[in-house]
């Protein structure tokens, strides 16, 4: 039986914008975590756009259970201020439960989201019909309460960790070789600051995470839209193009090589 290659992530990982892009509805071939593939495994992609580290968690746990032989897995994670929730109204967006309630489902986001995406009409018109989604799901009701009155960093990065602890302690128990990475280094830094620094809670959690089977791409636990904008690559509208991910892929690859192989 042929060894499964799992991936897990955000729209980075999905490869939203890429040469071989189809409307969002299969994952590019040209993605860095495609392109880290080995030869020999078969690729499955769990990664969805939009998605949070709880949704990147709960895809991960699901396609290892939904596949055998699992060879190897790598995450990027995605931004903490992303919320997983279940909903019973939507189903229109991920044929599915669950909801990802991000800060770009208010109103004050959306605005600046059409701007930004007025030089693609084909991303564009997949947003409008998004937003429409949203509305009729209840969706951005839910998140204009959620970022006014409940949304923190404090709680979501304390989300996150609990999620990667998990996903980063199932792979372990299975015995099964795993790199994590990430897209944003805010899931560990605001600025300069480190968020173990926040509390004894913080600190205890953060000691839970494996640094040793992570990848950054530079210091502060640089993430790889940090990287590919600080190193001027090619953008979409808000995504790093094909030739950000077959350099970084590169810059992975002894990384990868070290890691997957100490496993």
């Amino acid at each position: 039986m042929t060894k499964k290659f799992i991936a897990g992530g955000c729209s980075f990982t999905f490869g939203h914008e890429l040469s071989d892009d189809s409307g969002g509805q299969i994952p590019s071939k040209k993605t860095w975590a495609h392109r880290l593939k080995p030869a020999d495994h078969e690729y499955v992609c769990c990664a969805y756009p939009g998605s949070g580290n709880q949704g990147i968690a709960r895809r991960v746990f699901e396609a290892m259970t939904n596949n055998d032989d699992v060879g190897q897995v790598v995450v990027m994670w995605s931004l903490p201020s992303r919320y997983d929730w279940a909903m019973p109204k939507h189903k229109t967006l991920e044929k599915k439960r669950w909801a990802t309630i991000s800060p770009w489902d208010t109103s004050e986001h959306d605005e600046y989201a059409k701007e930004k995406l007025a030089q693609s009409p084909e991303q564009a018109e997949l947003w409008e019909q998004r937003t429409q989604s949203l509305l009729s799901s209840g969706v951005r009701q839910f998140a204009e309460t959620l970022y006014a009155y409940g949304a923190n960093q404090y709680h979501e990065i304390f989300l996150s960790w609990k999620s990667i602890i998990w996903i980063q302690n199932l792979l372990e128990k299975k015995n099964i070789p795993f790199m994590f990475t990430c897209a944003d280094n805010s899931l560990f830094y605001q600025g300069r600051s480190h968020h173990m620094d926040l509390d004894g809670l913080m600190k205890s959690l953060h000691n839970e995470i494996d640094l040793d089977k992570w990848f950054f791409f530079g210091n502060r636990c640089m993430g790889f839209n940090q990287w590919a904008s600080g190193n001027r690559y090619e953008y979409g509208t808000t995504h790093p193009l094909d030739k950000a991910h077959e350099d970084a892929v590169k810059y992975m690859m002894p990384s990868y090589n070290k890691i997957i192989g100490k496993q």
